[in-house]
């Protein structure tokens, strides 16, 4: 039995969620798709799909599988479509996910000149904050704001960015300036849903480390929410500078407590563990790194 054919087969029915349409997919006959698939579970000796008369699912086994089958049909496709093209210039469609703040302001003016410079690139750019699996939901690249990269992926520094405590003049004046992070529990808070630490804060000082519950007068999981409502004197934000640099620089924010520091993390660019990485994957990357050396310095 052709163990590509295999392969190719289980990921169209797990791709497709059902035989038949796996099998309209591959112009095969359900039968043959179903054949396919009860040999490759006999030959591993494992099940790979729980099957019931409603749907598919993956078994645990049938998921790691997955993920590895899919990972080499696309090194297969990309290494077809270099060696076709005769060419050592990066081609195809590269699916890129960003944070949405982080990509509207910092990513989308960027996408005219990488695509300048290599026209056989196409992009699909999708902005969300939740963490995506690049394996299972397809994606080439992400950019990631993140402590610390996950270990089960190859990752790339761009740049850093420092979390700033800050408030508009308006508010500071009506409410006063806090002096120590203890005294943010009586004021009025702007919190981020996704922060990992919830509404408490955490900061480090000459004196040693503080962590602070704070009393969100407004959640949102958009950071720029936190910052409109920043500057229209609503309340404190805890937010990344790459966000509120500019508004740091005209005074419409102010800095508070600087010699407390908040978090600082990396901006990442993550890619699936692999070791030929393609090389439309190669030139998004070198050209994201160039462009952040030049102006980390800003943030």
């Amino acid at each position: 039995m052709d163990k590509f054919l295999e392969m190719k087969t289980f990921v169209a029915v797990v791709d497709a969620t059902s035989f038949i349409k796996a099998a309209s997919t591959l112009d095969m006959s359900k039968a043959a798709i179903s054949r396919y698939v009860s040999d490759l579970e006999a030959r591993l000796g494992v099940r790979l799909l729980q099957r019931t008369t409603r749907r598919l699912s993956l078994t645990e086994e049938g998921r790691v599988f997955y993920a590895r089958c899919k990972e080499l049909l696309i090194e297969i496709d990309e290494a077809e479509a270099e060696i076709t093209s005769h060419s050592d210039t990066a081609t195809g469609l590269i699916r890129i996910n960003a944070p949405v703040t982080f990509g509207i302001l910092h990513l989308a003016p960027l996408w005219g000149q990488f695509r300048s410079q290599y026209p056989g690139v196409s992009l699909d750019v999708t902005l969300g904050d939740r963490i995506v699996d690049l394996l299972d939901e397809g994606y080439d690249v992400a950019i990631r704001i993140a402590t610390l990269p996950d270990s089960t992926l190859i990752s790339k520094r761009l740049a850093t960015t420092r979390m700033v405590l800050c408030a508009s003049p308006a508010y500071l004046q009506l409410h006063g300036q806090p002096s120590h992070p203890s005294e943010l529990a009586s004021h009025a808070v702007i919190a981020y849903s996704y922060w990992s630490s919830g509404d408490e804060w955490h900061f480090q000082g000459i004196p040693g480390n503080v962590s602070i519950k704070t009393s969100a007068c407004i959640h949102t999981n958009s950071g720029d929410t936190c910052r409109v409502a920043a500057l229209a004197d609503q309340g404190i934000i805890l937010q990344p500078s790459f966000l509120v640099g500019d508004d740091l620089v005209s005074g419409d924010l102010i800095e508070l407590m600087p010699e407390w520091k908040a978090m600082t993390m990396g901006i990442y660019a993550v890619y699936p563990s692999r070791k030929h990485v393609p090389l439309k994957v190669r030139a998004l990357i070198d050209f994201l790194t160039k462009h952040f050396a030049e102006t980390q310095k800003n943030w």
